[in-house]
Parts: structure tokens; sequence; C-alpha cells
């Protein structure tokens, strides 16, 4: 199967689809993936550590590369791709409340929602794994300070040590990439990346509710469903052979 992969850049559900990609490359030797990265989708990679896994699912070779949206220009000539009948299906996880926002009302102004504009239009089935879809959510956030632990200490490890030079009084996400290392170095317990519950909006809610009742697409709860479709359609296919 080959597969197009639009990322765009949310934390929540982002290590679950990663972790969905992973298991799927692991256990299909012949599954081609290729992905399209958003602006934020980057820097937020980024932050969360997992830009070698990124480069395991997509490796580089043909039908595998990864294409940041900076790089695509203002046509993003790579979706056209998508009108080629090179993927047997686009899935976009995790997707923001604003791609959500702009796919429903037909808006194709980024590398990920001009992909699923040429995806409907090449008969590419679509599947996407909105963020917010309705009441509250556990969110994993990145690495931060907790100002109310921190001690403010002279010599601070953490800001001494920081591979990126990331730190000061607060974590410069920017140049953050995830590692991780600050928080063993913290004696007090200052840094962390905990979970945050947050509101689903309405208008979000009734967004992902418009685009559930489009042509062509597909909306999903949670990215282990791609793990379902990605091997319940190589079933099929083994089938019909």
């Amino acid at each position: 199967m080959r597969i197009a992969w639009c990322i765009t850049g949310a934390g929540h559900f982002l290590r679950d689809s990663f972790d969905v990609f992973k298991e799927l490359k692991r256990k299909n030797n012949d599954l081609k993936v290729t992905s399209f990265v958003s602006r934020a989708a980057k820097e937020v990679i980024k932050m969360y550590g997992l830009q070698n896994d990124l480069i395991n699912i997509s490796s580089g070779n043909y039908l595998e590369e990864c294409f940041c949206e900076q790089e695509q220009g203002a046509s993003f000539p790579k979706a056209g791709r998508l009108l080629l009948k090179k993927y047997d299906a686009l899935v976009v996880t995790p997707a923001t409340s604003n791609t959500i926002a702009k796919l429903a009302y037909g808006i194709a102004d980024t590398l990920v929602t001009n992909a699923v504009a040429q995806a409907v239009k090449g008969n590419v089935p679509v599947y996407i794994v909105p963020v917010d879809i309705e009441g509250h959510i556990e969110s994993k956030m990145p690495f931060f300070i907790d100002r109310e632990i921190c001690q403010k200490c002279e010599i601070c490890p953490p800001v001494r040590q920081c591979p990126n030079k990331a730190i000061t009084d607060q974590i410069d996400l920017l140049k953050c990439n995830g590692c991780g290392f600050c928080v063993k170095l913290c004696s007090y317990g200052a840094i962390t990346g905990g979970l945050t519950k947050l509101k689903v909006r309405d208008v979000d809610s009734r967004n992902v509710k418009i685009l559930s009742e489009l042509e062509g697409i597909t909306i999903l709860k949670h990215p282990q469903k791609v793990h379902d479709f990605i091997s319940n359609a190589k079933i099929e296919v083994l089938t019909d052979k």
C-alpha cells in the first residue's frame, strides 16, 4: 500500500499518530508512506522530539519522501500526486481545528488542505483524525518550567547543560527538541510535560460535523483507527488476489 500522511501542528494525538505509523511500517514491509508536513507541524514535531521517528517512517525514497510546507512554494506541486493515483489513501492525523475549519468550507491554501482537495478530486479516500471533536480532551503538553516549583537556582544545571540552549527562565519551544535531558537535571522536579484538560469549542464540533458529511472524507476518532483501516485494506487486497 501507498499512503499519503498529512501532519498538522497539533500536540494532541501526535505521539499516537507516530506510534501507529511506526507499528504499521514494522508489520508491513511493502507499506510506503509519504509525509506532508505543515509549517506548524514541523515545529511541533521538533518540540516533541519526533524528528528521527519521521525519518524512519518516510525514509526519502520514491513515495517515501517527507515534504515540508515551507519548501513547497505557493502552488504545493507535490500535492498534485494525489490526482495521479499514486496513493491508495490520504490520512490526516492529527488534524487541528484550524485545518478542519478550512476543509469544512473548501479552503485549500496550505499544503495539507491542498492535498486533501486534490485527493477528493482524484477519488483518493481521505481519512481525518480531528483533535477537537466534542466534550473534553486530555492532551500532553511539551516540556515547560513550573514557576511555582522552580527555585531560581543561581547555578541552574538545565540552563547550563541544555544541548540546544533552549532554557532561560522558561523553555523556548522553538529551540527545544524534546530530548527531556532537562527533566533529569532539575533536582526540584520543576520541569515537566504533563497532561492538561481542554474543552472543545462548539464551533470546532460543528466544523467536524460539516466535514464528516462531505463526499470522499471519513472522520476517525482516534489514530488507532488508521491502523485498523490499513490492516483491513491489506487483508482485502490479499483476498482479492
